[in-house]
């Protein structure tokens, strides 16, 4: 099994050698100041961190050391930091705790009280974690919040489940209103970053003129209005996750400079000269064909690729079999509380409505009729004449031996017709014997 990861931040090679040592349960990574300890939060993980408050270029102080802690803090909240404290910095290490260390521990150290702290730190950060399985499991909606139950809905959250943990960039493809957002949330919470910010920006909401000040922020005085230093939302990101939706509708000269930052990971504020690294995942969707835009010059072929490291498709709410109805019913019990208490659920009658409309605006649409008639409706349960939908016969039935007659009948109708009404034909296109056919032609009342 992977040992869990500790990571100590320690400037005094022997006492890295000591705690190296004494650790041999874990897997220890060390790090000598803030730069490298940052690094080896980002690529490792670590559960638990033993923090020296004396780190360089001020290794009498602790300004660096509480730095640290601050950017450790702000990445992964959930890790357990335990700083170190020398003599006389009782003081330090009880401003560390305020500042959302988990514990301290005194210098000169004592590897056998230190190592108590250290599995104690461990085992908490697991129970933390199992909690927050628990709670998610226990929550309402699946993956990122979603009510899903078809076969079709449930294959794009295991692959997105799989993928969350890898930092690679996804691209949604699918039409509006099928989620994407809640799935690029979904991985934003199953991922290492889910300690730091999800943020979204819609492309296409946001005018040509102001999009490149929105996502990359802007400089003081940089134009008319700028009036102080704005941060964009790549910047606003960092350590988390940044969902560009509609990422279709990036205008060309703005590629350019996301292609740069995707290769680079550095940005430069409009009207700015310095440039900024920023540690961001990157979660893009589109309801457009972008394999035909990159076909035809309106997005960059070497943009898409840096962006589709792993390309998911969200099938339509016609396309997740049994989802409407159990969404409809969700949306039911998510309104009537406040809009209209007597209401307790679909009638007949609706479910059929909804499992026969194709929903052309998907769970938006769905939504948006479900709460109009909600509010609408007299009797406690919604109705199809409530969700202005058409009802009788144009639903299929479930009743599976109705189902099964059915689809004989229209099995035979046709393999009659092939046949020009042979039966010995007919029968060897059915895979049955000729008094099998007979009987099935009696049973259903067909014409022969």
């Amino acid at each position: 099994m992977t040992k869990p990861v500790l990571l100590v931040v320690e400037d005094d090679l022997g006492l890295q050698r000591q705690l190296r040592w004494a650790y041999e349960g874990y897997e220890v990574v060390v790090a000598d100041d803030r730069a490298s300890a940052l690094d080896a939060v980002r690529e490792h993980g670590p559960a638990v961190v033993t923090l020296d408050l004396g780190l360089p270029p001020d290794p009498d102080g602790t300004a660096e050391g509480f730095a640290t802690l601050a950017a450790i803090l702000a990445m992964r909240p959930e890790t357990k930091v335990i700083v170190a404290s020398g003599h006389g910095a009782r003081a330090s290490a009880l401003q560390a705790i305020a500042d959302g260390a988990w514990d301290f521990y005194a210098k000169p150290i004592d590897i056998d009280q230190l190592g108590l702290i250290v599995a104690r730190a461990f085992h908490v950060h697991a129970l933390e974690g199992e909690n927050r399985r628990l709670a998610a499991a226990a929550a309402p909606g699946g993956f990122g919040g979603l009510v899903y139950a078809s076969p079709e809905m449930t294959a794009v959250t295991r692959t997105l489940e799989r993928v969350a943990p890898a930092d690679v960039s996804v691209m949604l493809l699918g039409a509006s209103g099928t989620g994407k957002e809640l799935l690029a949330r979904g991985t934003h919470q199953a991922s290492r970053r889910r300690g730091g910010p999800f943020v979204a920006i819609n492309c296409a909401a946001i005018p040509e003129t102001l999009l490149e000040s929105e996502l990359f922020g802007h400089e003081r005085g940089a134009f008319t209005g700028a009036i102080r230093t704005v941060e964009g939302k790549i910047e606003q990101a960092a350590g988390g996750t940044l969902f560009l939706d509609e990422i279709g509708d990036v205008p060309a000269a703005l590629q350019v400079k996301l292609l740069r930052f995707l290769q680079e990971r550095v940005i430069e504020r409009v009207g700015g000269r310095r440039p900024i690294a920023v540690d961001t995942r990157i979660v893009s969707a589109t309801h457009q064909d972008v394999d035909a835009m990159v076909a035809n010059g309106r997005f960059r072929e070497d943009l898409y690729y840096r962006l589709a490291e792993i390309v998911v498709r969200i099938p339509t709410l016609a396309d997740r079999t049994g989802d409407a109805a159990l969404l409809a019913q969700h949306f039911v019990g998510r309104y009537a509380p406040a809009l209209n208490p007597q209401v307790a659920g679909l009638a007949p009658d609706a479910r059929a409505a909804v499992d026969a409309w194709r929903w052309p605006g998907n769970v938006r649409e769905l939504e948006n009729r479900v709460k109009r008639a909600v509010i609408m409706a007299e009797g406690k349960r919604v109705t199809a004449v409530d969700l202005d939908l058409p009802a009788g016969g144009d639903h299929e039935p479930l009743e599976l031996r109705t189902v099964r007659e059915a689809a004989d009948r229209r099995a035979i109708a046709r393999a009659l017709a092939r046949a020009e009404g042979n039966i010995s034909g007919a029968s060897r296109l059915l895979g049955v014997s000729r008094p099998t056919l007979y009987d099935l032609i009696r049973n259903y009342g067909l014409n022969a």
